[in-house]
């Protein structure tokens, strides 16, 4: 039996179908509703959330895998005691709730967010150490220290492995997570940030949890990445596949740090949102390359091309949006 945190998120949403295709037994977590992935009538669902040890206690009943991808991805202000709830507190909760079980193995979902950045250093492993004292976000935060209870549970004889991808590209509801960047791009918006991005296909991110939760391998991260990217050149492959017009005007770095202290002041006068916040804003110009060496001498895995995932991205949105078009016609 195999149980899934995360169901109704991008990576949830692939693993679930997989793991049925590969005649695994299912229990997974949902808060409101039961998602609409492939195959849910197959599933054990729960209601309920990873910030309650008692249910979780539970759900772990007869199960020998854990995938635990729930988790928040968020740079607004507004949000940092959340993600301290949801990725350290609910990390903390599966930990627990897997040692008091036995005999599980657990793959956790970070992010490269929670990787190290020494100074100097472009290249980055799963080796780069954190530095408390630098400039990251409260996400980033976040994730580094939701990994350490994992590796609080390693040490207490859970079997464990981390995967950290980074920019995880699939088609998904693209008002949430990296699908934004599609909608971004469909809806013609001008501007685009200098820097660049490491991306990754969330077929690749699955089938690598896959082969790793089911190997000898424990007690290891690994660094899910396909390739580094420009933004400019990202919109502009997303923009000849979606037929429009690619993002042209490129916002200097000093803008960029003026129009997050704007939104900044708009957010606290409103309560809404800000659009844009310095973590973003930073983030953006950064060019940092995530190796994935480690886990293609590990278990001799490759990754898809960005380009071929971004082909499939789209032609997967327009039908979905195809699909959508129909249904409201009938």
């Amino acid at each position: 039996m195999v149980f899934v945190t995360g169901g109704s998120g991008l990576i949830g949403s692939f693993l679930i179908p997989e793991l049925l295709r590969q005649g695994h037994q299912v229990k997974a977590l949902y808060r409101n509703e039961i998602p609409a992935v492939a195959g849910a009538e197959k599933v054990q669902w729960l209601q309920g959330d990873i910030l309650d040890p008692a249910l979780l206690r539970d759900a772990l009943t007869d199960v020998k895998y854990v995938f635990h991808s729930a988790g928040l991805v968020s740079y607004a202000p507004q949000d940092e005691e959340l993600l301290k709830q949801i990725n350290i507190e609910g990390t903390a909760n599966i930990v627990d709730a897997c040692l008091e079980a036995g005999s599980i193995k657990l793959c956790h979902v970070s992010s490269i967010a929670a990787v190290g950045r020494p100074k100097n250093v472009e290249q980055l492993t799963e080796k780069a150490k954190w530095d408390p004292a630098a400039d990251l976000s409260a996400y980033a935060s976040s994730k580094y220290f939701g990994e350490l209870e994992v590796w609080r549970g390693v040490a207490e004889g859970l079997n464990a492995v981390i995967v950290n991808p980074s920019i995880i590209l699939g088609p998904a509801d693209w008002s949430r997570s990296s699908t934004q960047l599609f909608k971004y791009v469909y809806n013609e918006r001008p501007f685009y940030t200098g820097g660049e991005a490491n991306f990754v296909d969330v077929r690749d991110v699955v089938e690598a949890m896959l082969q790793l939760t089911f190997s000898e391998i424990s007690g290891e991260r690994f660094i899910l990445n396909a390739e580094q990217m420009s933004y400019k050149s990202f919109f502009e492959n997303t923009a000849n596949c979606f037929s429009k017009k690619a993002p042209s005007v490129r916002v200097p770095a000093l803008l960029a740090e003026v129009v997050w202290r704007l939104e900044h002041v708009r957010s606290w006068l409103t309560g809404r949102r800000p659009l844009i916040t310095k973590d973003t804003a930073r983030v953006s110009k950064k060019t940092h390359f995530f190796s994935n060496d480690k886990i293609r001498k590990a278990i001799g895995f490759e990754f898809r091309p960005v380009s071929e995932s971004v082909d499939w991205v789209c032609r997967e949105l327009l039908q979905q949006m195809a699909n959508n078009s129909l249904q409201r016609v009938k």
